[in-house]
């Protein structure tokens, strides 16, 4: 790498550092105060693996300049003042994507670009759903575990009553509230999904298989962990249900969590099992 193309990197860098502090600062701040997105801390990093993995691709691809990527940063200067304006944080977040990628297309071209599109994408995970959004999905969850483990607590012959999330038992009344809805374990369990799908199988659609199912896996997992709280606490009463068992429970049902995406890929393998490459002819 020349000393042209060096200085030409550092200047975008810095200016990017400065056109987006202010997001960039919400964003961590959001991440080290949010335990639904404590994962944004290693998204940076893991996706600056995934571009330096291409860096073969990138050297061999042939650069040729868009104007195009200007009129994407131009889109992404607008969603930025956008967000600004409306003091909303999703379109800024995202309008540093928008940016990156604007900027790759501008001054190397498509095949640059094409080559980033995944690193980038996986960059959208490190950014927090919108409040709306988030409101909207977290409480049919809630519901969704509360009958689940409703549905658990039946079976194991334990006299139950449940009002929408709330769960009660004949010495104390449990409520799935949104810190318990699933949503936290789902955007995790989401997130090492991509990862762990893209160093296990090199076939897009196994790994397509893995993300999707690790939604109905969180929901259950989520649903085992509501129906053993209401277990422990009809056998231990409340405290059973609050402090360290409830916070250590999260962390044993997210490895159960694993365990199931790990065999719910052994079991593709096993039915679809990967072709071994040709060897070249001599």
């Amino acid at each position: 790498m020349n000393k042209k193309v060096l200085a030409t990197i550092s200047a975008l860098l810095v200016c990017f550092a400065l056109l987006y502090r202010d997001v960039i600062a919400k964003l961590v701040h959001d991440w080290y105060v949010d335990d639904n997105y404590s994962h944004g801390f290693l998204i940076v990093p893991i996706a600056l693996y995934f571009a330096w993995e291409r860096r073969g691709k990138l050297r061999e691809a042939v650069a040729r300049p868009s104007p195009w990527g200007l009129v994407l940063v131009l889109g992404s200067m607008a969603m930025l003042l956008a967000g600004i304006l409306g003091s909303e944080l999703f379109l800024p977040r995202v309008s540093m994507i928008g940016t990156l990628a604007g900027v790759v297309w501008f001054l190397l071209g498509w095949n640059h670009l094409k080559i980033l599109i995944f690193p980038l994408a996986f960059l959208l995970l490190m950014i927090p759903i919108p409040a709306i959004i988030f409101n909207q999905v977290a409480f049919p969850l809630q519901l969704l575990a509360s009958r689940f483990g409703e549905a658990a607590l039946v079976i194991c012959q334990i006299p139950v009553l449940r009002e929408g999330n709330v769960i009660h038992l004949a010495n104390t009344s449990l409520e799935v509230a949104e810190a318990c809805s699933g949503i936290r374990s789902l955007v995790s369990l989401l997130t090492l999904g991509i990862v762990f799908g893209y160093f296990s199988d090199a076939r897009l659609w196994v790994r397509w298989a893995l993300v999707i199912g690790t939604i109905p896996i969180a929901i259950a997992a989520n649903g085992i962990r509501v129906a053993g709280t209401g277990i422990a606490a009809h056998f231990y009463g409340e405290a059973a249900a609050q402090g360290f068992f409830h916070s250590f429970s999260g962390w044993i049902i997210f490895v159960a969590a694993f365990i199931m995406m790990f065999l719910l890929y052994r079991i593709i393998v096993w039915i679809a099992p990967a072709r071994p490459a040709q060897e070249p002819a001599a």
